[in-house]
């Protein structure tokens, strides 16, 4: 059975479900495609939004079958690829807008999307602000956005 941690309750973060998304595209078009996810959603999280995640290139491998746009081939092909991961608060029939945008932003015919049930924790508000952790409390790290130091 699926975790949907409504046993967690707490005075410092909420609980919220939805869908983790996950799109293998060629590095070169994963701009237009973020550009549609962006066009559908805001990814919102907190106080932030067009919250995304980018892998470094990797490697996708696959086979065209008979039936498929491309040529058919004997053995898996590769193409480098980026991941781009986000999460939206929905699930069902509310993704469909979503896909269908990533669907026509994606060079490919079948594009590569998973979609996984999820919860994400989001901070409540004005707690903590003191925390020596936290990056605006310490000199800026190199990580730090200039626009945040």
């Amino acid at each position: 059975m699926l975790e949907t941690y409504t046993t967690i309750h707490s005075s410092r973060f909420a609980i919220e479900q939805g869908t983790r998304v996950l799109i293998q595209v060629p590095q070169e078009a994963a701009g237009r495609v973020m550009q549609a996810i962006l066009a559908e959603e805001r990814l919102n999280w907190g106080d932030y939004d067009q919250v995304a995640y980018t892998t470094r290139p990797g490697v996708q491998q696959f086979r065209a079958r008979p039936q498929a746009r491309n040529r058919a081939t004997d053995w898996a092909v590769e193409v480098a690829c980026v991941e781009l991961q986000i999460f939206v608060p929905k699930q069902g029939p509310l993704l469909e807008p979503l896909l269908r945008a990533i669907y026509h932003a994606h060079p490919y015919e079948e594009p590569v999307i998973q979609l996984v049930p999820a919860a994400r924790s989001l901070h409540r508000r004005g707690q903590d602000e003191a925390n020596p952790n936290r990056f605006w409390n310490q000199e800026p790290a190199d990580w730090v956005p200039t626009a945040h130091r």
